[in-house]
């Protein structure tokens, strides 16, 4: 596994990207063979995320790291990616966001990211625990 370079305070967001970042570097080294994932099904009881499959969870992870080191889309990539029921459902989250000010919207972003960043890095070590159980490469 990859250690981390920088040292950031432990709960700091930057700390946790730079966790999961490095997390899923680890997973995609050890997953040599992604298609063994397929049809894979995940254990996890407290699953938020709809996705079951384990390679399907590997694939998602991926992209996120992508993001994550890279930074967001262009606005105009991402809004050719939104279907017409995202516009309507952005167009209610401006509203609620008009109501709020902007220090709450902060916390509440920040936390719920910081939320989700740990809840994947779990995932990431889940796939990759699963992925060395399936190769016979646990020690």
């Amino acid at each position: 596994m990859q250690v981390l370079n920088k040292s950031y305070p432990r709960n700091c967001l930057l700390t946790v990207m730079d966790r999961y970042s490095a997390t899923v570097r680890n997973m995609e080294q050890v997953v040599m063979i992604p298609s063994l994932l397929r049809d894979m099904v995940l254990e996890d009881p407290t699953n938020e995320t709809g996705i079951h499959d384990l390679y399907s969870s590997y694939t998602m992870l991926k992209s996120i790291r992508v993001d994550v080191d890279n930074g967001l889309l262009p606005k105009e990539e991402w809004k050719a990616k939104i279907t017409d029921s995202d516009e309507e459902e952005e167009e209610d989250e401006e509203k609620r966001g008009e109501e709020l000010d902007l220090e709450a919207q902060f916390h509440l972003h920040f936390s719920s990211l910081h939320h989700i960043l740990t809840h994947l890095t779990l995932k990431a070590n889940e796939v990759t625990k699963k992925y060395e159980e399936i190769t016979g490469l646990t020690l």
